[in-house]
Formats: structure tokens, sequence, C-alpha cells
């Protein structure tokens, strides 16, 4: 309250039907359960903001890999190079309380630059039009122009009409006419990364906002996910049936699971995760297992204190939610022992409650976000008419579904003690053998250590760069060679990373994207890092 600045990731829900905005500004709207009502056969846009500021910059990829975004916005400044072009503009308030040593830092330009890499959908929204000149807004424009047309990317300026709106409730036929010859183009090239709308927006005077509500409420989402979209149709034996990636954990009152299970239950054993449905669907009743858990020891205990959310220090540089290479090489002397399997990793448990963007409801269905209650069964020696009390379950998590023959054979989900992830970043290579790095994995955020570097010649690949299918991702060359000769063949060469889990076994699923942040310094924003895919895990 003092600085006017949040690490919080705040969540709206505005509903769209027709050129109607379903939001708290319609006089029959008082929560979202009346957004969903008044929606019905139209469209929910969850809005997920993460802190801006720099100091907050792990809320900036948990927004961006925890809830797997259809879109990504970013907002900038339209007065941002009113000063020097690259400080980071604050309030009077916060000014005095934030250290201001790097003025260097272009935290706009990184943010742009990882949701580029992370090759997310993306749109851009010019804030605070009414306080910007023409110099400074000129300035903003043609960094940002040249930054998306590096990256291969369209970049689609929306102009905004010159009429003050008072009446926000709802969209002009204008800007939905504007968004849909866009939403065509995007159509038409196959890809939604490969257009980025531009809207120049003031709340002060109201300008562009109906071009804001207009792009939420037409552009084009992908299909529901499947199991098959990281790794083809190549068999896994211990892919689950349903996946669940917890983001949050909240209690849940003990009369909810009486309700549900018809068993008295102690009061603490409830639990509620939200996160999102990554495939297949959930329902109430489900039978499903919750994990990897991790042993409660003074080591574990003393890296979790390390990795939990902590007030950061007056500084740009790498929070102390990013531990540093220094950091982390000293929770690693206390963890020398590599994670390793350990009894009671998977917890068995029921679905009793499921709810929908605080919707009430019986399935959840891939793709969408919201919270599911659970209670966890009884163990061996327990009452069979009783559950046992909730275990900590942590973000990072999953919750899923066996198929029926790991129920028969009485397999269970194989968590990770490390994996190795492929590369088409060149400065990948700058990575030393035995440095820790910070990783990042769907809803996962882990200390790992570096155990190998290698470079591979590409035998082919389609246009994008990318491999033309599953497997080829598996059957990389053999041959390491010098960073000099990647250089030489631009283009041609790729890298295998190894990593090792300094601590906690996590679930990791094979194909998915992996984001690697080294340690940070005051000279960069943080968001640095490389991107690329799990090609094999290490249990």
């Amino acid at each position: 309250m003092i600085s006017g600045v949040t690490s919080s990731i705040a969540q709206e829900l505005v509903g769209y039907k027709d050129d109607l905005i379903l939001n708290f500004s319609q006089a029959n709207i008082e929560s979202w359960v009346d957004i969903h009502d008044c929606a019905e056969n139209g469209r929910l846009v969850l809005l997920s903001d993460s802190g801006g500021h720099p100091r907050f910059r792990r809320t900036v990829l948990r927004g961006l890999m925890n809830w797997a975004p259809h879109w990504s916005i970013l907002c900038i400044a339209g007065d941002a190079s009113e000063d020097d072009g690259n400080s980071v503009k604050v309030t009077p308030s916060a000014r005095d309380f934030l250290f201001t040593s790097t003025a260097e830092t272009n935290l706009v330009h990184a943010h742009l630059n990882l949701v580029l890499k992370l090759d997310v959908p993306m749109a851009i929204v010019i804030t605070k039009l009414d306080l910007a000149s023409k110099q400074s807004l000129q300035k903003t424009m043609i960094s940002l122009l040249d930054t998306i047309k590096a990256a291969g990317r369209v970049p689609k300026i929306l102009q905004p009409d010159q009429v003050q709106h008072d009446d926000l409730r709802r969209i002009p036929a204008t800007d939905l006419s504007k968004v849909e010859n866009l939403v065509q183009s995007i159509s038409e090239s196959h890809t939604f990364t490969s257009h980025v709308p531009i809207v120049l927006t003031s709340a002060v005077k109201g300008t562009g906002m109906g071009l804001v509500h207009a792009l939420l409420s037409k552009l084009p989402l992908p299909p529901a996910p499947t199991s098959r979209d990281y790794i083809g149709t190549a068999l896994n034996p211990e892919q689950p049936s349903c996946l669940f990636h917890i983001d949050d954990t909240f209690s849940l009152p003990s009369s909810y699971c009486a309700l549900a299970t018809g068993f008295e239950v102690p009061a603490e054993q409830g639990v509620v995760v939200s996160g999102h449905v990554r495939f297949r669907s959930l329902s109430v009743g489900d039978k499903v297992v919750i994990g990897p858990f991790q042993p409660e020891d003074e080591d574990s205990l003393d890296f979790r204190v390390a990795m939990e959310d902590r007030p950061s220090p007056e500084s740009y540089g790498l929070s102390i939610s990013h531990p540093s290479s220094s950091e982390l090489a000293r929770i690693s002397m206390k963890n020398v022992v590599s994670a390793s399997a350990i009894p009671g990793e998977w917890h068995k448990a029921q679905i009793v409650s499921i709810r929908n963007l605080r919707l009430p409801v019986l399935n959840l269905e891939a793709g969408q976000a919201g919270s599911v209650g659970v209670a966890f069964e009884p163990g061996p020696n327990a009452k069979s008419s009783a559950f046992t009390s909730s275990p900590r379950v942590r973000r990072g998590m999953v919750l899923a579904i066996l198929p029926k023959h790991m129920f028969d054979t009485k397999l269970s989900l194989q968590a990770a003690s490390g994996f190795t992830a492929f590369f088409q970043e060149p400065a990948i290579c700058s990575l030393t053998i035995g440095s820790f790095v910070n990783v990042y994995v769907a809803s996962v955020r882990a200390a790992a250590r570096v155990l190998r570097v290698s470079r591979h010649q590409l035998t082919h690949t389609s246009i994008s760069g990318e491999y033309d299918d599953a497997d080829d991702m598996f059957s990389l060359g053999s041959d390491i060679e010098s960073v000099g000769d990647a250089k030489e063949n631009p283009g041609k060469w790729c890298s295998e990373v190894s990593l090792e889990l300094l601590h906690s076994r996590e679930w990791i699923e094979m194909g998915s994207k992996v984001f690697i942040l080294e340690g940070g310094s005051q000279h960069r924003s943080g968001l640095e890092g490389f991107v690329g895919k799990v090609v094999e895990i290490v249990d």
C-alpha cells in the first residue's frame, strides 16, 4: 500500500455476448456467477494480471508458464520514453521506496522478447495515450515494430477513433469491424502467432478501450489440448488419463467432504487446488492421485525456505524468488544426493467439488481453469470409514487420473529427478557444466544443476527450423562439435542440455516447454533465459 507496487497476480472475469460487455459496470452483475449466467452462449475471458515491476519478475514467468494462456497482452505506458527510453517509470511514492540504480534495464523489451521466445500469441496495448507526447510515442512504436518484425511476426496497429466514449458497456460497431478484419487475417495465416495486434488506449478518455474489448471478444482460440500435443502418437505407458497442473492451494471445509463422501472427516482434511486441466476432463467423484510429495526433513525445509516467495532485496537484479547461482550452490551443498524415488510419492484422493472460475460445476474440461476440492483416501492402516488428513500440497504438483492398466498392474506415475532438453538458441552453449540454474516447466519452478551441454547437427528441418515429426526430436546426432563450428553453419545446429533437479522430484511431461534462467545481475532484467523442449526424462 505504501509503494503502490505489488507482486500479486490479480485475476478478473469479463463476459461478452454480441456487443455487450459483461462486467461490474452492468447493473445486474454483482459476482462472477452473474457473469457466467449473462454470458451463456457468449464468451468468458479470464484476465490474469501479473506484476510488471522488475522486482517481481517471477510473477511474469508464473503468468506465462503456469496457466498456459491462450494470449498474452503486454501493456506498455505510452509516456515511458519521456525520460530516457529505458528507465522504468514509477509513481512518486514508489520512487522513494525502490532502488533505482539500473536505468539501463529495459524491462519492456525483455518481456517482449520472452513472449516471442515462448511462442505465445501476443497483443500489445499502449496505455496513457493522453500523457504521451508525439515524440515519445513514436520512439516507443519504432522500437516495438522493429522487435516484432525481427521475430518474424507481422505487427497490426488498430487505430482508435478520436471520439470520447463515456458508455463502455457496449463495444462500438466500428471497433468490432476492425478486429474482425484482423481475426480474418490471423485465420488465413493458419497460426495465431503470425500477427501481433497493437492498440493505443487512454483509460482517462476511453480512447481505444472499445478495441481492447473487441479483441478480447473476437481473438481466435486454439482447439482443446490433448495428451498427444507434445509427443504426437508416441506410446507413453505412464501417461495419465487426465492431467491437472496445480498452481495454488487452499483449505476446504470438512462439510464439503462429508457431503460428497458420506464419511466423517477431520477438519484439517480438505484441500482445494487451483490450476488448469492440461488434457481430458475431471468430474466430481473421480478417483485421482496427487504428487509428487517430498520428505519433510531439515534439508528440504531449508531449501523450501530459500525458494519460497519472500520480499526481494532493494535491487533490480535477480530477486530472491530467483536464487542466484551462488545461492543455489550453497543450497546444493546440503542436498548432495539428487532427488530420488521415495515411498508415498503419490497419494490417492477423491474429487469432492469442482468450480470453473468460481461457478460450481460437475466437470472441468481440457484447457479450462478452475479449482478442485479433494479428500485424501485412508492409508493401508487407517479405518475404511475415515479419510486421512491432508498432506502438504504445493504449487508445481499435478492431479491425475490413472488409466485402467496402471490400476490393474499397480503402477504409479513416474516423477523425474532430472531431464534433458533440446534448444535452438546458440547462446545456450554459454552454460557451464556444474553451474546452477532455475528451471520452469508448466507450474514447476525448481533449481537444477547442469550436467551436460552438447551440440548436434540437424539432419533435416522444416522451414520453421523445428523438427518435422516426433521421431526427429528424439534422434539427434551424436557428434559433439565445437561452438566455432556451430557458428559457421547458423540454423543447422542445436544443443542438448541435461539437468539434475537439486532437491525435489517433479512431474515433467515429455515434450513440454522448458525455460532456463541463469543467475542475474543488476545489468539484466532477470527475464533473459533459454526456451527449449524436454526430450528425455530421468527417473
